[in-house]
């Protein structure tokens, strides 16, 4: 609201330096809970770097073209070739389609989603459509053959379910 409050920049820790920092707290004994809180920090609750790095590496597609069927991410992929492709680039494997890839991972409602889980979305009345969630209610996709890989609201239609790829 209307409070500001300031903290000398001594006192702060972030990325690197907050996970080397919660690092020595476990080898000198301290707090498992307090190491492995600096560590969330960073992304937030439960949010792993190899969750980012997925995120991160999906976004130098965006603006790759769309194929139906196809699974290049450079010359063109349609949704699940796309996160196909994304988590095999970091040793996963998925099926091939969208209705495929919906029992791929651990089913996760939709309440709890996190950066690198999997949004899948109905055509009709089965599942069409799959993209990788990048947090603040944000997806990648592989979306049409206009527009491409894109960065979008994971909101532009009610989500049917979610999976996570990663344990």
């Amino acid at each position: 609201g209307e409070i500001k409050g300031y903290i000398s920049s001594e006192y702060l820790l972030s990325g690197a330096d907050a996970n080397e920092k919660a690092e020595e707290l476990l080898a000198e004994g301290k707090e498992l809970e307090t190491a492995i809180t600096m560590m969330e920090y960073r992304y937030g609750k439960g949010v792993t770097d190899i969750q980012m790095e997925i995120c991160e590496y999906a976004r130098q597609f965006v603006g790759n073209p769309y194929k139906w069927g196809g699974t290049s991410l450079t010359n063109g992929t349609d949704c699940s070739g796309f996160t196909m492709r994304i988590f095999q680039h970091f040793g996963y494997s998925l099926n091939r389609t969208s209705r495929q890839q919906a029992h791929n991972g651990t089913r996760v409602s939709l309440s709890e989603i996190q950066p690198g889980d999997l949004l899948f979305y109905n055509h009709g009345s089965q599942i069409g459509h799959v993209a990788i969630y990048i947090g603040n209610g944000q997806i990648i996709h592989a979306s049409t053959e206009r527009t491409g890989i894109i960065i979008g609201n994971a909101y532009y239609t009610t989500p049917t379910c979610a999976t996570r790829i990663l344990n």
